[in-house]
Formats: structure tokens, C-alpha cells, sequence
């Protein structure tokens, strides 16, 4: 994967939503169940996995792996 595709955790989650909702189910296999809240549409990955107690680098990990396919 090049490395302006891959996920970072400073990317806003419904920008990488928008981009890609296939990541939707990646999201939520990984405790992230909050995507359709308000607070989704303007924080970043890093914020929310933080609110939510998430390892942001797993999380992130995660999502790339799944674009990988």
C-alpha cells in the first residue's frame, strides 16, 4: 500500500467513512461503535479511540490491513 492510501490516526473518522465505508465493520470489530454520532463527523481517530479507552495503534492497524484486503 502506498503511503498517502494508508490510515493515520490524525485522519477525521467520517472522512476515512466517506473514503471508504467498507471500514465501517473494521470500526466496530474493534469497539469503535460510535460512528454515526455527531462527534464522529469532526474528531479523529486518535481523539475518539482516546474517549473510548481504544489502542489507537491497533485500531489503526486494523483499518489498514482491511484496506489491504
Amino acid at each position: 500500500m502506498i503511503a498517502e492510501d494508508m490510515i493515520t490516526e490524525d485522519m477525521i473518522i467520517a472522512d476515512v467513512i466517506d473514503q471508504h465505508p467498507e471500514l465501517i465493520r473494521t470500526f466496530f470489530a474493534n469497539g469503535m461503535m460510535c460512528i454515526g454520532c455527531p462527534a464522529s463527523q469532526g474528531e479523529s481517530i486518535e481523539q475518539a479511540a482516546s474517549v473510548h479507552g481504544l489502542d489507537v495503534e491497533h485500531l489503526v492497524t486494523a483499518l489498514n490491513e482491511a484496506l489491504e484486503g
